[in-house]
């Protein structure tokens, strides 16, 4: 039985979501996103894109009471924003990303993503030239957390340990691994999910690429909120325990090539 269906039989969604709001007055919800596609990004908009901005309107058009609004930050900036009380919300988490586990509530797991290695495909390269990657030149997101660094994000230290380039962008690293400018990019550190939304839009790419058979990591997302915030884990997971029965959650996930955490079950 899985985490969530357990709480759903001890609390009704109607009991959580009392809680966490008056009876005369809505609950608005304030979320922190940053461009981590295809889980999430902001548009022009300022509206919530990707598997998030497909699950706010599942939950809008399901929870009239419940409004949400988008503080758009980025993956450097987001711990400060959230100490400062720009946003109570993040969907898609880490807890071990750098949250303060005195400061936060943790979901349980909603998604599952890795991330691996990729190289420009040449003759003479096989799944060896991974094998001492942080022997290469490497190219990643700033902000983001990576095993081979052992999560450290701080663009300092991570320069003056690895060969490293830092980018805002998974494509842009994609594009300087295929220009074969080995001074520049070597190998790039890249989400499974991103890859495989990547190359279903250029697949004459895909043999340009080596992609590692290993992973940099592998995790479990959550929702992380506030501690004493208008908004509960258990109130997240009220909304979206319908959509998980109804197996909308599991469509929207396959919709962006993600994948379902184990203790999540797959489609009815």
């Amino acid at each position: 039985m899985s985490m969530f269906l357990k709480r759903a039989i001890v609390l009704s969604a109607f009991v959580i979501i009392a809680d966490a709001m008056s009876a005369s007055k809505a609950l608005t919800v304030r979320i922190g996103v940053y461009n981590f596609p295809p889980i999430a990004m902001v548009d022009q908009n300022n509206q919530a894109t990707g598997l998030l901005g497909d699950l706010l309107d599942e939950f809008r058009s399901q929870n009239e009471d419940v409004s949400f609004e988008i503080l758009y930050t980025s993956p450097k900036r987001r711990h400060l924003d959230f100490r400062n009380g720009l946003f109570d919300v993040m969907f898609f988490e880490h807890p071990n990303w750098g949250w303060d586990s005195e400061a936060v509530n943790v979901s349980g797991p909603i998604l599952r993503d890795d991330e691996v290695y990729v190289a420009l495909n040449k003759k003479e390269r096989d799944q060896s030239f991974f094998d001492r990657v942080s022997e290469h030149r490497i190219v990643a997101i700033a902000g983001y957390h990576y095993g081979f660094a052992g999560l450290e994000t701080n663009s300092e230290k991570l320069r003056k340990q690895f060969d490293l380039e830092l980018s805002n962008s998974h494509q842009r690293n994609l594009h300087l691994i295929r220009a074969d400018r080995p001074s520049v990019a070597e190998v790039a550190v890249v989400s499974r999910s991103f890859l495989s939304t990547y190359l279903s839009r250029f697949p004459d790419q895909r043999e340009d690429l080596l992609v590692s058979d290993t992973v940099d990591q592998s995790y479990e997302l959550h929702a992380i909120t506030r501690k004493n915030g208008p908004v509960s884990p258990e109130t997240i997971e009220s909304m979206l325990q319908p959509l998980i029965n109804s197996g909308r959650y599991q469509e929207l996930v396959r919709k962006h090539g993600l994948q379902l955490p184990e203790s999540m079950p797959g489609p009815p």
